[in-house]
């Protein structure tokens, strides 16, 4: 079970990153049928991750389009490799919100892959509508992504369902694992049309938005999802370590 917890800008000091990661290592040992994925703010990656000979794995939170040359302030995917990162987050909500589209999240996903980074894509709509048109919605994202990859390429990723609606609140604003469930399962049909066969079932699809100790049992048993990527809950030492051993 993947846990990923995207620390977004929520931690600021080297002293909180460090008790963080030390409870994720403690939490990583004692249950063993979780991984735990940390996404730190840039600055912090290499301070963490350089020298990490634990279970806990990490990435970035983002990616830049470029590589090398003048382009003042981008953290290129080779620079992210450099520090640690064996994961990057791409196309989160909030990213997108700042002009992202689903052309910047294809072309993040090609650099990230191209260095060897497993991108983590973030798909969710904004709200539901009762004619169900945010499914196409969401159908357009991952198409984005997949169309132009290979094979190969396509088995290299996660995809992260959030619906934008449910980011940043409580448990009982969390879509129930029913609908969860159901909305897993029409991901991997559509990525049923890119991956032949059983391939389809080996992209691992995780669920975010309001995951709390209260619900991520319920959700884990019965939504089929393979892990989470969790946010506020993950910078809250007593809210993430009750969500992990939640899962016990």
């Amino acid at each position: 079970m993947l846990i990923v917890a995207n620390w977004k800008a929520y931690v600021e000091t080297k002293e909180k990153a460090k008790e963080l990661f030390a409870l994720s290592k403690r939490l990583s040992t004692a249950i063993k049928r979780v991984r735990i994925i940390l996404l730190p703010p840039a600055p912090f990656l290499a301070f963490l991750a350089q020298g990490n000979r634990t279970k806990i794995s990490f990435g970035a939170q983002d990616i830049s389009m470029t590589t090398i040359g003048a382009s003042t302030g981008e953290v290129s995917g080779t620079m992210l490799k450099q520090s640690g990162a064996t994961y990057v987050l791409i196309g989160h909500s909030e990213r997108r919100a700042l002009g992202e589209t689903n052309d910047t999240v294809q072309q993040k996903v090609r650099r990230a892959l191209s260095v060897g980074l497993t991108p983590i894509i973030c798909v969710g709509e904004k709200e539901r509508d009762h004619d169900a048109q945010y499914l196409s919605y969401i159908k357009e994202q991952i198409q984005a992504v997949f169309e132009p990859l290979t094979v190969p390429e396509r088995l290299k990723v996660v995809i992260a369902y959030e619906p934008v609606w449910a980011i940043g609140k409580s448990a009982g604003d969390a879509l129930p694992e029913r609908e969860v469930g159901e909305m897993v399962l029409y991901i991997r049909k559509i990525i049923g049309h890119y991956l032949l066969g059983k391939s389809a079932q080996k992209i691992p699809i995780l669920y975010g938005g309001s995951v709390e100790p209260e619900n991520i049992r319920g959700l884990a048993g019965g939504a089929h999802v393979d892990g989470f990527l969790i946010g506020h809950a993950s910078v809250q030492k007593d809210m993430f370590r009750e969500t992990v051993r939640a899962l016990v």
